[in-house]
């Protein structure tokens, strides 16, 4: 029993005495676990501690030499120059001494050159408009771009969404920044044009051009079309659909007999009331939003040429007078 003792302690001693051993460590596994079944067996239950422990040493790995932990030590002793804390040239003046890219002093760009912008100046609206008032020059569009009328045309049948027939027949364009809406065709070099609310176009489905009664209405009231609130484009809508499902052609005489023009007063846009006791049609929404500011201009082309004609295009200072729109007559 101690022969075989003694003979596992010089073989662990051997093992220890090597750590760098290129043994495979499946061959260290399996001679570990015939040992670890060798002395279970034969060893006495007084000499298992000891044997553990030199099994243990065995299969401990002894830390590498300070020169195997880091590659970067030979370097840096064959090489001091690139050492962090390596002395300066006393003969080297220090502002020619290399510094990092982060230490070292940033020189001043040159500043570029100032380019003026020349910046387009709005005339002199008020002088222009003696007669609007601040509110009136203030209401401007903000569809300004291209992209904001192909924004329009979003969700409407195709070449639809301006002209009954096609949209070609048409020339919708956006409003310069800050033009109000009751500029005319001055600024336009006389082209003549009219502003309308983009509302109208989604909600209302107003489409070009105009019918006879929609530009006898606007003739005998006197208005351009955006001077009318979108509610009162609602109730032209709906009374010329009643009247082309009866079969009659709508008529302005009628219209007023059942509808009144509301002087706007302090505010901006015609509306229509119905009359009482006639009142056909109730309004289209008691608070209309998200609506003022949004125009655009229509012009006009070559392919319909009268698409214009015969209709009041520019805002009318309709003030405050009460006749403005008194108009007293029954249906013939």
């Amino acid at each position: 029993m101690w022969d075989v003792f003694l003979c596992f302690a010089f073989f662990s001693a051997l093992r220890v005495s090597n750590p760098l051993s290129t043994s495979p460590p499946c061959s260290s596994v399996s001679f570990f676990s015939v040992e670890s079944l060798y002395l279970q067996t034969l060893i006495s239950s007084p000499f298992r501690l000891l044997a553990v422990f030199l099994m243990a040493r065995s299969k401990v790995t002894p830390n590498p030499p300070p020169s195997s932990r880091n590659p970067l030590t030979k370097t840096r002793r064959a090489n001091p120059s690139s050492s962090r804390h390596s002395p300066r040239d006393p003969n080297v003046p220090s502002s020619q001494v290399a510094r990092p890219a982060s230490s070292r002093p940033s020189q001043s760009q040159p500043n570029p050159p100032h380019t003026s912008t020349v910046v387009r100046s709005l005339p002199d609206y008020k002088q222009l408009y003696p007669w609007a008032s601040l509110a009136l020059l203030g209401e401007t569009s903000s569809i300004n771009t291209d992209r904001d009328i192909l924004r329009l045309r979003k969700g409407d049948q195709d070449h639809l969404s301006f002209s009954k027939e096609h949209d070609d027949k048409v020339s919708v364009r956006p409003c310069p920044p800050g033009e109000p809406i009751c500029t005319d065709n001055q600024g336009s070099d006389n082209a003549p044009f009219c502003f309308v609310y983009a509302t109208t176009f989604k909600k209302v489905k107003l489409r070009f051009p105009f019918t006879r009664f929609e530009r006898e209405l606007l003739t005998e009231l006197d208005i351009a079309p955006t001077q009318l609130h979108p509610n009162g484009w609602a109730f032209i809508r709906a009374y010329q659909i009643i009247c082309e499902h009866l079969g009659h052609s709508a008529s302005v005489d009628l219209f007023l007999y059942l509808f009144k023009a509301k002087n706007p007063g302090d505010r901006l846009w015609v509306s229509f009331n119905g009359v009482t006791g006639r009142s056909i049609l109730s309004i289209f929404q008691q608070s209309y939003k998200d609506w003022k500011g949004k125009f655009v201009r229509v012009f006009c082309n070559d392919r319909d040429l009268t698409l214009l004609d015969e209709c009041p295009l520019y805002w009318v200072n309709k003030g405050k007078k009460e006749s403005s729109f008194r108009r007293a007559m029954g249906p013939e």
